[in-house]
Order: structure tokens, then sequence, then C-alpha cells
């Protein structure tokens, strides 16, 4: 029988990570280093595991094959199989990420055998003076750019966008993008793990060397027109589901709350997963059973539930992502 399901999170510790995920951890080695928290993932050797309930030590895999598109949706089922189609993800920035880009779809299958990757932010916390690096800040060229990159003045023609709590960004694949320091993210993405590293400000990993760039791959897929809007204008209404980016891999929605909200997702042939920005609240299925979801938890709803109900403790903020 299935219910809504929390996963373990998979930690991944970086150079550049910081404490703000160090509750999701056990380990005391990597508390002050956690750099992304994995929340629900089908990537190969990083399949999600449920913790709580009937199903829990199952992977997420192996319940899609048991109940498919009651978990997944059948639509979702047919394209995809077993694979689950979303990496969602929270992000600790205590220094700046490599200045990166993804391939699309076409371009993934055809080089990896995989899926593209296209994503968005939604930015949880910042420092004062926190910014994201997205898309060129007027039209380039493949020689300027590769000689700025090989100057190391490239940042001179992105476009740098200071970030608030509370702002969102949308980056299709092809977009040269990077996050910076001081910013603590949601991120919501394609499953696909296919990153080519472009411009890592010369450092170095732990054993001194220098960390692998990947210039010719990258350079094939870069949008170079100047790409300065990237930004979602959305309102806050209390009580009202605000839709944030719509897309062909996820429609992602933010919802402030602080009295039952009825969910119908009669006409949604999708999963839905819920990310807990702040406060707390109840799912409530099947008329009176319910999962407590916390500040920093995510849970995913299969798509047999057409008709839920979202109780808060006082008041919480949401993100609602499924696949439209």
């Amino acid at each position: 029988m299935l219910y809504p399901l929390k996963f373990k999170p998979i930690i991944k510790q970086t150079i550049w990570g910081g404490e703000k995920l160090a509750y999701k951890s056990e380990d005391p080695a990597i508390k002050s280093s956690i750099g992304e928290s994995w929340e629900i993932s089908g990537v190969q050797d990083n399949v999600s595991v449920v913790t709580e309930g009937a199903l829990a030590e199952n992977t997420l895999q192996e319940l899609i094959e048991v109940y498919m598109g009651d978990l997944v949706g059948d639509k979702i089922y047919e394209k995809f199989g077993i694979e689950f189609p979303l990496l969602i993800k929270y992000i600790d920035a205590c220094d700046d990420l490599s200045i990166q880009v993804h391939p699309n779809d076409a371009v993934a299958k055809e080089r990896h055998n995989a899926y593209g990757k296209t994503e968005m932010w939604y930015v949880m916390d910042a420092a004062p003076d926190a910014q994201l690096l997205m898309g060129f800040n007027k039209d380039t060229d493949k020689s300027e750019y590769l000689a700025k990159l090989h100057n190391n003045t490239l940042p001179e023609i992105l476009n740098a966008e200071k970030v608030k709590k509370g702002d969102c960004f949308f980056i299709p694949a092809g977009t040269v993008h990077a996050i910076g320091k001081g910013c603590f993210i949601a991120e919501i993405q394609q499953t696909s793990d296919i990153t080519y590293r472009i411009y890592d400000y010369d450092r170095r990993d732990k054993n001194g060397n220098p960390r692998e760039l990947h210039t010719e791959l990258a350079t094939d897929v870069i949008h170079f027109n100047e790409q300065k809007e990237h930004g979602i204008h959305y309102h806050q209404h209390e009580n009202h589901t605000e839709e944030l980016v719509e897309c062909p891999y996820f429609t992602t929605n933010f919802l402030k709350f602080d009295k039952e909200i009825e969910k119908d997702y009669i006409h949604i042939d999708s999963f839905v997963i819920y990310m807990c920005l702040e406060g707390s609240f109840s799912v409530v299925y099947d008329t009176d059973k319910f999962v407590k979801v916390k500040q920093g938890e995510t849970v995913l709803v299969p798509a047999c539930f057409k008709n839920i109900f979202l109780i808060p403790e006082k008041e919480a903020t949401l993100l609602e992502i499924y696949v439209p």
C-alpha cells in the first residue's frame, strides 16, 4: 500500500560546502563541509531509499518497478520506466562554485546515453553580498569566450545577479551559470549528473591537483547570446498556490499557508513532491491518514492520491513540484 514517502538524504561533501545542512548527517567528520543534500534521486549509484513506514529500506527504483504508474504516473512510467525523472536537492555554498554548463537532451543522449539538465533555483537564504552567475551580459561568440577563458577573465562577460531570500531562477540547458558564495538554495532539475566544468578559479582538490575542466565538451553546448533575464517574477499571496516555473521537465509552484489547503490532482498524471522551506505541516491522505513534514524535509506523494489536504502547524512555506 502506497503512502507519502520520505527518503534518506544523500549527502555530498564538497570543497565549497558549509554547515547549513549539518543536521542531515550523523558523521561529525563532514558536518562543516556538506555542499549538497540530494533529497530525492534516481541517479545511478545514488538512488534514494525510503526511511519510514512499511516500505522503509526500499529504493525508489524498486518501488517504481512494483507500483509503476500508481507511484509516478502512467505517462511518466511509459516514458522513463524505472528511472525517476527529477533530482531534488538542497545546496549550501560557503564558497563560489565552479562556472559550468549542462548539455540538452539531444547532446546528452548522443555523448553519454543520458538526459540533459535543465534546472531551477529557489533561494532559501543568502548572505548580503551573495550572487549568482547566469548567462552572458552581452552577445558574444566562441572566439571571444575562449580568449576570456584562457586569460582567466571569463567572469567579466557573465551576467552577475545579486540575490536575496525568496528569489527564483530558471536555468535551461546550455546556459553558463554558477552559484556564488553565501547562497543556500533548493534546486529542482532533470535526473542527470552531467556537468561540464568551464572555470574553477584555479582551485585545487584535496591532493593539490587542479580540478578537471571540460572546455571542448562545454564549448559545443553553450548559448552565446546575451541572457540577462533569468529571474522569475511571482507574488507571495498567502494561502494561494503561485506558479514559479513550468517547462517540459517540471512544474514548480510556491505556497505559503496558515490554514488548511485542499489539493485536487485529478488532472495531473504525476507524483507530487513537497519541499518544506519553513514551518511544518501535515499531508492528509486516504481521508484520515497523515504524514508530518518539518522544515528542511521533502516528501513524495504518489500519483494515485488525487485528493489530499495540507494542514499547517502554524504557518508553512513549501515548493510543490510535479511533471506536467
